[in-house]
């Protein structure tokens, strides 16, 4: 199970869960604090900021940046669940997420997934750079991006409800 939510819901989402893995997709230098007790070695935080292209100033999502998402989900035992948080827990988390589910469920069809997010949380809007750079990475075809473009941009909110989505 994969665990998504916003920075201000992080230490509740962990706790609640049971999470033993954690994947901080935020802004550079962003404080975060998981409980005391979390295995530091089970969390990945990947720096860059929620845009789908270059900016001066900023960091946009990456080839290294998906790598390093696909690297830690691939490392992640599945005995506990994986919680992904960003700033909100609407667009780099649930491509995150997304990106996750793919890679470990290469069995499930793209559009499926992106649609189980979509009812999962009618606010995700996975960010569009990110999952493009992964469908490549993961030699979806396109397919990917496809499906996140289909399910289109979700409700306009400030922040994310925790949610989950399963990988079966």
């Amino acid at each position: 199970m994969i665990h998504i939510c916003p920075l201000s819901r992080l230490e509740e989402t962990v706790t609640r869960t049971g999470a033993r893995h954690v994947l901080s997709v935020i802004n550079i230098a962003t404080p975060v604090a998981l409980p005391a007790e979390f295995p530091r070695e089970n969390h990945l935080f990947v720096g860059f900021n929620d845009i789908v292209a270059p900016q001066d100033g900023l960091v946009h999502p990456s080839a290294e940046h998906v790598e390093a998402i696909l690297g830690f989900a691939r490392r992640w035992d599945r005995a506990a669940p994986l919680v992904v948080h960003c700033y909100a827990g609407i667009s780099r988390s649930t491509a995150s997420a997304y990106i996750a589910a793919c890679a470990l469920a290469p069995h499930r069809d793209e559009a499926e997934l992106a649609l189980a997010l979509r009812a999962a949380s009618p606010i995700a809007t996975p960010n569009a750079l990110l999952v493009s750079l992964a469908d490549a990475a993961l030699g979806r075809g396109g397919r990917m991006s496809a499906a996140i473009a289909a399910i289109g941009r979700g409700a306009e909110a400030m922040e994310n409800e925790p949610f989950e989505i399963r990988l079966d």
